[in-house]
């Protein structure tokens, strides 16, 4: 688990220097051509500096070890990270909207755009291949940062090749008009991506119960282990950060000694745990003949 931690904060800290180099890279674009889409599309990118800069600190700050203060740890620090990044995104998008809204009564073509679009193109490259590695290794150790981050820079790339074929379409057709167009239809898109980044941390600091394939193999795993109690109910579960809580009663003989309900529940624990590490897992052993509450699974 502590080669995780480190895995994912060392991702987290080099997409400051990424965010910083893609950012210049299409700066250096905007100041070639003059274009507003490809302006859009550098605001953007300065939002993602910012974007990086809080994703590491909270990714950093989620993996401290539990204190009197946080018993359960500090790992919804991620969604708050996430949160922000989504409110950056939506702040990226109004800062585009009122570079372009003007443009559009006075439009031009951009200077030198096969210069501007060969440096915005290797930019996006270079979003493309960091936005697959986030998104890729924050699915595989649960952390909502390094995804939300690794999604807003996806949107990043999406937006780079929206620009990429407005503006040539504008250079062809003489429609100098269509790049201040392209540049809101790149602002709306981004806005939708973070009301999706805002939504899904939201859900996470609310407490929102693990995803479908998680609470099946949780109660597989329960079934398959239990062997020895009588049933178990009133399963709840909740995702914060990388870390799965789970929490249930079992019903035993009431004969049962307690040294042989907790060989059962070390059993399911172990087993759960082997399906999703790290998991903090409390159950509540009840004899048989006392009422049960909750919804049996």
């Amino acid at each position: 688990m502590v080669e995780v931690n480190r895995r994912v904060r060392r991702l987290a800290f080099w997409s400051i220097p990424v965010a910083v180099a893609v950012t210049g890279l299409k700066l250096v674009a905007w100041w070639v051509t003059g274009s507003v889409a490809l302006l859009s599309d550098g605001l953007e990118s300065i939002v993602n500096i910012i974007a990086a800069l809080i994703a590491y600190y909270a990714i950093s700050y989620a993996q401290k070890p539990a204190d009197d203060d946080h018993p359960f740890g500090h790992h919804k620090a991620e969604y708050l990270s996430a949160v922000i990044e989504g409110v950056l995104i939506v702040v990226a998008a109004l800062a585009i909207m009122q570079q372009a809204l003007p443009a559009l009564f006075a439009p031009q073509l951009p200077e030198a755009p096969v210069t501007g679009l060969a440096i915005n193109m290797l930019a996006a490259a270079v979003n493309a291949g960091w936005a697959y590695l986030l998104i890729t290794n924050g699915r595989a150790h649960r952390s909502p940062a390094l995804v939300a981050d690794g999604r807003h820079i996806f949107s990043d790339v999406i937006t780079s090749l929206g620009v990429f074929v407005g503006l040539v379409a504008a250079i062809f057709t003489g429609f100098a008009i269509l790049d201040p167009l392209l540049a809101i239809i790149v602002a709306a898109n981004i806005l939708w991506q973070g009301s999706k980044v805002i939504l899904a941390s939201v859900g996470g600091l609310m407490d929102r119960a693990v995803e479908p394939e998680d609470d099946a193999a949780i109660k597989q795993a329960i079934a398959d282990h239990s062997g020895g109690a009588l049933n178990v109910h009133d399963l709840k579960t909740r995702q914060a950060g990388a870390v799965t809580f789970i929490d249930f009663h079992m019903v035993v003989a009431a004969d049962m000694s307690v040294a042989r309900s907790h060989e059962i529940c070390d059993r399911i624990e172990d087993a759960i745990r082997r399906k999703l590490p790290g998991a903090r897992i409390a159950i509540h052993v009840e004899p048989e003949g006392v009422k049960a509450h909750g919804v049996r699974i």
